[in-house]
């Protein structure tokens, strides 16, 4: 007889938790006191027609680890020693990967007879919480009330079985006047302008019917700022010029005018393409997962590194993932919880959360993750930004795809669920409050597994020649997929064929829900049976939904059991893809900068010391320990470097080929703090610091791509359209000026909160990534600085502006002018540098940014553990500068690099014309001497002591790293 079987595994007593210390100590950090003893137990609900013999063989041979683990049926774990608990699961029909594996497995036991499987956690305390603690750990630490829920072990945490019958809703618009078709718009959660509602509105009078629901949902999702960039294509109107598409008269149009060959495919495919090697590509996108992670940071950040992953999937005719980077712009972790607007996530647990995510789905798919950054700024306390991004490689005759008429249209991957429904609109919409409630269903739970068989499966079919044409399900599902691939063949859909994770879903739902690991392939009929055995051999589910047909027409139908194949969709997709109204916008120029300059510090050590640990500046391993960067073998210089890989690189570099010396550089820029004083700079520093930290570790700048990711606060007042603007154009002045082309980008620019009449809102920020191409990785240098007795020389002009500094910043100032980006002169001083590599006169190098001159040397001698000695007098006498800028000024185009002494004279001639500077030489003595600091003083740290503060971040996330050699012989 069927019936749901509990499964509860624990650790033995004698051995130790470390999920539940970690768990303990996370309570504490919240509650500021030890809740004793906590110990995390697994649980499993089983559904079937099971035997006891079944029930023994599944607790000792599946479930439970017979050396460490004791298992217990139909009953708590334990509960005689720990009293309280917490069990909780996630909610029916959310996407339990785990549960989908225990299935797996259980059918490969032969027990055929389960029915169902649900996975969770039972949490166990050593004596009894008061109520308000008790609540405050589930939902703000164990749980998200989202996609999980609390349980007893007797519930029935399944799916119910009743369903709701199809049906096809026509909505009744025509005859709405303007205040109905904005409601609709606002209840619906479409996401569309009354210009937009009025022009889907006129088309369904001239065709004489008003739209199902199926259809409004289309059009929302195709027409959604998410996937048409319509405010950056949109039309702005200044005094003395008018863009008529903002990003193709900038952006593209810069990259139009550079015409480099080497640009195989921009701006119209999943990502970028470039030339790499003989028979070989590079490609790389960028995406952002902002409004999911705000509201459940681990699923959300894990579906956007996975739907990244299967935007490189779905580039060409499917290329193969070699590296994935992120990015993430967080609040401070230690922010009082008073301070937190209601309804949202404390920042501690959106970043534990966005990083356990990614790290979770990279490392489960055997992708390294090679590259990134983590910022921390108060006015991203209601949005965090999180990028995630994806190199992969293409084979150079699989770069071109188009559906054919008559191909099938196959479906492969995950099944489809009422997940990441409205998951496109969703991130056009301003978060507020009850954005938990109103947007469960925009959130997703990703199964990295599949993804990874996905993938295997597809380039096995690619190499076969069996695909010909492919794309991910992403934002509005097999909606914007199918949509995208039949917009000039159309397509035909039977809804009843896409597989479903549980009976009940609506057609609509079907067609537009974004459920994870999914593609959608164009198969010829003559090779449907070749192609579904190979995703068949890989365990990838795949499914013939349809045809495009070649008549230009959507049409989507769901046949029921009864035989009725209803109507779900019949869309001109001339009118899909080619009648948004352009948008218009009047938008003001301004900028907020004032001079001035904060005080200098009354200890120069102490603010130095404070730099190193504030967490934009401090030592990232925190993050990058928890990656796995070495998978594939890969990685030549990898995210931390020097003899105990401590040291920070500037960039990442791949050897994609065992065969080939010739590599991938992979890098960022980023200065959210300078866009609310100047949009404009803003952009060119995040440029050319994106530039600077490729070259910096050997990449060949004539050989380089740019990405862009906007991300604003809001576009809906003039002043926040002249910043997107000046943006816009900065990218398009930069790319012109450096010769660096952009391939590819994307925008978020609705990351704004509103509660109460308040309205929280992030800095414009926009984030550049680059990839390039790296003659020889053998060459590589690093930040790590190299011998005793090498010359540390500052190449570039710093600059006495203050505006964003991270010195101003401890010092508790504000305002100022942002460094100014001369791209001309930076390009000349990198294109020296780049030379200076290749000759193999460089033996380490470092960008200055974050924090300044100190900062960077500090940063250079961690990662060897030698000493510096530094004489700032002729910087500066030779640039005219304060001490205080010479020490903390930030600002573009400047680097630290060493070089052997017998090649100082060589490095002189080398630089010749350019701000190239002498001022300091590595030590065996691990300590940081700077001269001229104030005048008749010496400042003299121990490097132990900056270590200490470098780390001082990483190990307040738990992470203990044992010190080097060096730092217990200078203790």
């Amino acid at each position: 007889m069927s019936a749901i079987h509990y499964f509860e595994v624990a650790g033995r007593p004698d051995q130790p938790d470390p999920h539940g210390a970690a768990l303990r100590a996370q309570i504490a950090e919240m509650l500021g006191t030890d809740p004793g003893e906590t110990r995390v137990h697994h649980c499993y609900w089983i559904h079937g027609d099971l035997a006891p013999a079944d029930l023994k063989r599944i607790g000792d041979d599946l479930l439970a680890d017979p050396v460490v683990e004791d298992w217990s049926l139909d009953a708590p774990h334990a509960t005689d020693r720990l009293p309280d608990a917490i069990l909780f699961a996630v909610r029916p029909g959310v996407t339990d990967p785990a549960a989908a594996h225990v299935a797996l497995a259980l059918a490969d036991m032969q027990l055929h007879q389960v029915q169902g499987v649900v996975t969770g956690t039972r949490v166990c305390f050593a004596a009894p919480l008061p109520v308000d603690q008790r609540n405050r750990i589930a939902t703000r630490l164990l749980f998200n009330p989202m996609i999980q829920r609390e349980l007893a072990v007797q519930d029935n945490p399944f799916l119910a079985t009743a369903v709701r019958p199809p049906e096809v809703r026509t909505i009744p618009i025509r005859e709405l006047d303007a205040t109905g078709l904005d409601a609709l718009s606002r209840e619906g959660l479409l996401a569309l302008t009354l210009t937009e509602m009025e022009r889907i509105q006129g088309a369904f009078r001239e065709w004489e019917r008003d739209p199902t629901d199926a259809e409004l949902e289309t059009l929302a999702q195709t027409w959604s700022e998410h996937c048409v960039h319509k405010t950056l294509k949109g039309r702005y109107i200044l005094p003395d010029r008018t863009y008529q598409n903002l990003l193709k008269e900038t952006i593209f149009g810069a990259t139009v005018e550079l015409a480099k060959p080497w640009c195989i495919s921009v701006f119209e495919d999943n990502a970028g393409v470039i030339a790499f090697e003989a028979g070989w590509h590079a490609c790389f996108k960028v995406e952002t997962h902002n409004h999911p992670s705000a509201i459940e940071p681990y699923g959300g950040a894990g579906t956007g590194i996975g739907g990244v992953i299967r935007d490189i999937l779905g580039t060409g005719l499917g290329a193969t993932p070699v590296a994935n980077t992120d990015v993430f712009c967080f609040a401070p972790p230690d922010l009082p919880a008073p301070s937190i607007p209601e309804g949202v996530l404390h920042p501690r647990r959106i970043m534990r959360g966005v990083v356990s995510g990614v790290r979770d789905y990279g490392n489960r798919m055997g992708i390294p993750t090679i590259n990134g950054a983590v910022y921390f700024d108060s006015r991203f306390v209601t949005n965090p930004l999180v990028f995630c991004g994806t190199v992969g490689l293409l084979p150079a005759d699989r770069v071109e795809k188009a559906a054919q008429t008559g191909d099938r249209i196959a479906c492969i991957g995950g099944a489809t669920g009422r997940d990441g429904i409205h998951g496109a609109t969703f991130s056009s919409l301003t978060l507020d409050s009850a954005s938990e409630e109103t947007s469960q269903g925009a959130v997703q739970i990703g199964n990295p597994i599949m993804e990874k068989r996905v993938m295997d499966a597809l380039i096995k079919a690619r190499d076969a020649g069996l695909i010909h044409a492919i794309t991910d399900c992403g934002a509005g599902g097999l909606s914007s997929a199918v949509g995208e691939m039949g917009s000039e063949l159309g397509a035909r859909i039977q809804l009843e064929q896409v597989p479903l994770k549980y009976q009940g879903l609506q057609p609509w739902e079907i067609w537009v829900s974004e459920a994870q690991e999914r593609m959608v392939c164009a198969i010829a009929p003559s090779d449907w049976d070749a192609f579904a055995a190979i995703m068949a051999g890989e365990g990838v589910p795949c499914t013939d939904i349809g045809e495009f047909p070649g008549d230009g027409q959507l049409e989507v139908r769901y046949r029921t059991t009864q035989g009725e194949n209803l109507e779900v969709v019949r869309l001109p997709m001339q009118f899909l893809h080619q009648e948004l109204p352009k948008r218009e916008f009047h938008p003001v120029i301004r900028t907020n900068e004032h001079p001035g300059a904060p005080p200098p510090p009354a200890d120069y050590g102490q603010a130095l010391l404070e730099l190193l640990a504030h967490p934009t500046i401090a030592s990232q391993a925190w993050v990058v320990r928890q990656y796995d960067h070495e998978v594939q073998g890969r990685s030549a210089l990898k995210p931390l470097v020097g003899i105990a890989a401590e040291g920070p690189g500037d960039a990442a570099v791949l050897r994609p080929m065992d065969d080939r010396t010739s590599g991938l550089v992979v890098s960022n820029g980023l200065c959210p703090r300078y866009g609310p004083l100047n949009a404009y700079q803003m952009a060119l520093n995040a440029i050319d610091e994106a530039i600077r930290n490729a070259v910096a570790v050997g990449a060949d700048p004539a050989h380089l791509a740019l990405l862009d990711n906007f991300a604003w606060g809001t576009v809906d007042t003039p002043e926040a359209q002249g910043d997107l603007l000046q943006a816009a154009e900065a990218c398009r002045d930069a790319s012109l000026a450096y010769g660096t082309p952009f391939i590819s980008g994307k925008d978020s620019l609705r990351n704004e909160y509103a509660h109460q009449g308040e309205r929280w809102s992030i800095p414009p920020t926009l984030l550049v990534s680059a990839i390039a191409r790296h003659p020889d990785v053998t060459k590589s240098v690093s930040s790590a600085l190299s011998a005793p007795t090498d010359i540390l020389f500052q190449l570039g002009q710093t600059q006495e502006r203050w505006g964003g500094s991270m010195y101003g910043e401890i010092a508790g100032w504000q305002g100022g002018e942002v460094p100014r980006v001369d791209p001309p002169a930076h390009r000349l001083l990198y294109e020296r540098l780049f030379t200076a590599i290749e000759q193999g006169l460089i033996r380490a190098c470092h960008d200055l940014s974050e924090g300044g001159l100190l900062v960077a040397a500090s940063e250079m001698a961690i990662g060897a553990g030698l000493g510096l000695r530094l004489d700032l007098a002729t910087l500066v006498r030779e640039q005219q500068l304060s001490i205080l800028a010479a020490c903390f000024a930030e600002g573009p185009g400047r680097l630290l690099i060493t070089a052997k002494a017998e090649d100082r004279l060589r490095i002189e001639q080398h630089f010749a014309g350019l701000p190239c500077i002498a001022i300091g030489q590595v030590e065996p003595d691990p300590r940081l001497r700077v001269f001229e600091v104030v005048t008749g003083k010496v400042l003299q740290l121990e490097l132990a002591i900056l270590r200490d503060a470098w780390l001082q971040f990483s190990q307040a996330q738990g992470l203990i790293m044992p010190a080097p050699r060096w730092a217990q012989e200078a203790s």
